[in-house]
């Protein structure tokens, strides 16, 4: 068994990659439960504010016409199309506000969980979800019995909820009983009510432990192996052996694109054989000195090679080769700190002071 299928070797929590690639295929800590307590608290706010707003006037209305419906004049179609239209609009005004109460919560509670994604791989028709036997294996395995538990529990739960609330209003249903008819929609709201009210303190617990289950058990389905988190590295970072095969070629290249600018170089400074550094300096062109190229040990031979073999001149500066290597740049100025000891150097070059000779030593 390879590392990715055993669990026992996945003991490091998921990269920011794997759970972003997670996210993108769909697979998301999404709990069931919060649309279901999303919707009793939309029944709830239904019962406490919209039907009480509302619903005294569609009823009257309902009344009116149901009342008067004798005198009603249906002459033709027309008349038929306009008390249509009325009941329409009355139903519109009664059933409008409820639509959007639940449409609402039912958005609210989705956004609650994470940003809604579009997955066209999740909705595409995949015959493989139809087969009986991965139904059956799904419905048996160890998630489908977790899925059961909570599923009894849940049933348990609001079972007890509804019997604690009856238990507690037993006394309100009792007098609904005695009451005049026209007092039992008042009586019978009141229950609805407060039965809804424990239905959603209880819901609402249980929403918040499948939460946190859901969470916990997402975070641990993702749980990578060692071996996963260096591939996943590897991958990302690029194979070390193919970076450094890439850098060094690119260091041969930028290696031998100097070597090549190396005759353009008007005078070269070095100790005997361990730094170089090849300068530029014409007076019609500006500017300082400019570093053609620089190197150590082999590359500084191969600079003073190049040099003798174009005839530049060569001088062997100890102190300044080395104060200046870590400081200079190849195909940039020198900096102002050499300025003169480098023009002493020039100076030489244009035919100034004899007494010290282009390769004397500092």
């Amino acid at each position: 068994m390879s590392d990715d299928d055993d669990p026992e070797s996945k003991t490091e929590e998921a990269s920011e990659k794997k759970r972003g690639d997670a996210l993108e295929r769909g697979n998301t800590a999404v709990s069931r439960d919060v649309p279901i307590i999303g919707g009793f608290i939309a029944f709830l706010m239904y019962m406490s504010y919209v039907l009480s707003s509302v619903g005294p006037r569609f009823v009257e209305q309902l009344s009116l016409m149901l009342g008067n419906s004798g005198s009603l004049l249906l002459r033709n179609g027309g008349d038929a199309y306009n008390y249509s239209g009325y009941v329409a609009r009355e139903m519109a005004n009664f059933l409008g506000p409820t639509l959007l109460l639940f449409m609402g919560f039912g958005i609210v509670s989705s956004f609650v969980q994470g940003m809604p994604r579009v997955v066209f791989d999740r909705i595409m028709p995949d015959l493989s979800r139809l087969s009986p036997a991965k139904g059956w294996a799904r419905i048996f395995s160890v998630s489908g019995l977790v899925n059961l538990l909570k599923a009894v529990g849940k049933i348990a739960i609001v079972s007890g909820a509804v019997a604690f609330s009856m238990r507690v209003d037993m006394d309100l249903i009792i007098d609904a009983m005695k009451v005049e008819p026209s007092q039992v929609p008042g009586l019978a709201s009141r229950l609805v009510i407060h039965l809804t009210t424990v239905v959603c303190i209880a819901a609402g617990l249980m929403a918040m432990a499948d939460v946190a289950w859901v969470r916990f058990k997402w975070n641990r389905d993702l749980r990578m192996s060692k071996q996963e988190i260096k591939d996943e590295v590897k991958q990302s970072e690029g194979d070390a052996f193919i970076k450094s095969r890439i850098r060094s070629v690119a260091q041969s290249r930028a290696r031998k694109r100097m070597i090549a600018n190396v005759p353009k170089a008007t005078m070269v400074i070095a100790n005997p054989t361990h730094y170089a550094i090849a300068l530029r300096y014409v007076r019609e062109e500006g500017g300082a000195p400019l570093v053609v190229a620089k190197g150590t040990d082999l590359i500084a031979l191969k600079i003073r090679e190049v040099a003798e073999q174009h005839k530049i001149p060569v001088f062997e500066k100890k102190e300044l080769v080395r104060a200046m290597y870590e400081h200079v740049e190849v195909d940039r100025m020198i900096p102002a700190d050499f300025f003169r000891p480098i023009a002493e150097l020039i100076h030489f070059l244009n035919g100034g002071d004899k007494k010290t000779g282009p390769r004397q030593a500092a």
